[in-house]
């Protein structure tokens, strides 16, 4: 028994400080989660709080650990020795990131959903954590990239109120430009761009080449954007008697005067067609969902402040009518607070397991 209780009491303070710091984690994270709901810099501020407090825990464990004052001295040295060379061989990856995270954070410059280019990689924001962000290609896959990658390359942000889109086509001298550009115009048109303009970026020793730009207004849908805009030129020229073929070409393949323009086809089974040129829905998922999450919390912001300002009218109402009224209105929107709270974290751990 003596043995028990003296085990209890030269232990009891480490105990009673790892239990204290565990307790005091798991509430500051409820309580960090609550606080920044809707708030787009949730999971950065909560993981730079969270890291501090678990630092602070463990030295203060070490600390309660029942040695003389030399031995722990000895091992805060060794503490204080091990994260010097931690820091400083991980200076340029893990401190850089961390910084470039916060600093990306703080411009805003995009969120989840948006789209964006980075070193000829290609797709929509998912995530952006403290270190990395992630982004969805066209081809479903999730692409990680550091955020020092980010901050120290240009970054193309495609604007959410249209872009720029663009084919080129390579067509022979012996046809027109004006035709040309007449056709490349209907071809935009077609393809449901806006302001559509032609512009001749280069003169080939055999052709010509045309750059057509039109303005996307729904760039969720660009990349079958592309694929029509380029298809439709191939119609629209070929319905107007141009031929997508260099004189190098005919003149390798000794063809003569053979004019190599399809035979109209008719579609079996357009609306099958259509459904499949809509393949935003499938490749960008995992983007969509995370927008989605980013809408929601912006809504719930407002709603938070609405909740705010109820309960500020609801103290200074004078009488029982008034308040009774005021009551009623803020349990309606208390009530959409939580049930768009439960949506967002519903959401977040979907997108998480995804």
């Amino acid at each position: 028994m003596d043995i028990i209780l003296n085990i209890f009491s030269t232990w009891s303070a480490t105990v009673f400080t790892g239990v204290l710091f565990v307790v005091f984690y798991i509430l500051a994270k409820k309580l960090l989660v609550r606080q920044a709901a809707g708030q787009t810099d949730k999971k950065l501020i909560r993981s730079l709080i969270l890291f501090t407090i678990a630092f602070i825990g463990a030295i203060s464990v070490v600390l309660s650990l029942p040695m003389d004052a030399d031995q722990k001295g000895q091992v805060t040295s060794l503490i204080g020795i091990v994260l010097s060379a931690v820091l400083g061989l991980s200076a340029t990856t893990f401190i850089g990131n961390a910084i470039a995270g916060i600093a990306l954070k703080m411009r805003n410059d995009f969120k989840p959903g948006d789209f964006i280019e980075v070193n000829n990689i290609f797709g929509r924001v998912t995530e952006q954590g403290l270190f990395h962000t992630e982004v969805q290609t066209p081809n479903r896959d999730l692409t990680s990239m550091p955020n020092m990658m980010l901050a120290t390359n240009p970054v193309n942000i495609t604007r959410s109120t249209g872009t720029i889109l663009h084919t080129e086509v390579s067509l022979g001298y012996d046809v027109n430009r004006l035709k040309i550009e007449e056709s490349l115009i209907k071809a935009a048109t077609r393809a449901n761009l806006k302001d559509p303009f032609v512009l001749i970026t280069s003169l080939g020793d055999f052709s010509v080449v045309y750059r057509l730009n039109g303005l996307l207004e729904n760039v969720k849908s660009i990349v079958s954007a592309r694929s029509n805009l380029t298809g439709h030129v191939i119609d629209v020229l070929h319905e107007d008697g141009i031929e997508i073929v260099s004189p190098n070409f005919m003149n390798q393949r000794q063809v003569g005067e053979t004019v190599f323009i399809p035979k109209n086809y008719r579609v079996k089974d357009q609306a099958a067609l259509d459904k499949a040129m809509a393949s935003e829905s499938i490749i960008f998922d995992k983007a969509e969902e995370a927008e989605s999450i980013e809408k929601r919390k912006e809504l719930l912001a407002e709603v938070e402040a609405k909740v705010k300002s109820e309960k500020d009218l609801l103290k200074t109402a004078e009488d029982v009518e008034s308040k009774a009224k005021i009551q009623k209105k803020l349990d309606t929107t208390i009530a959409l607070r939580d049930k768009l709270q439960s949506k967002i974290d519903e959401k977040v751990d979907k997108l998480a397991d995804s």
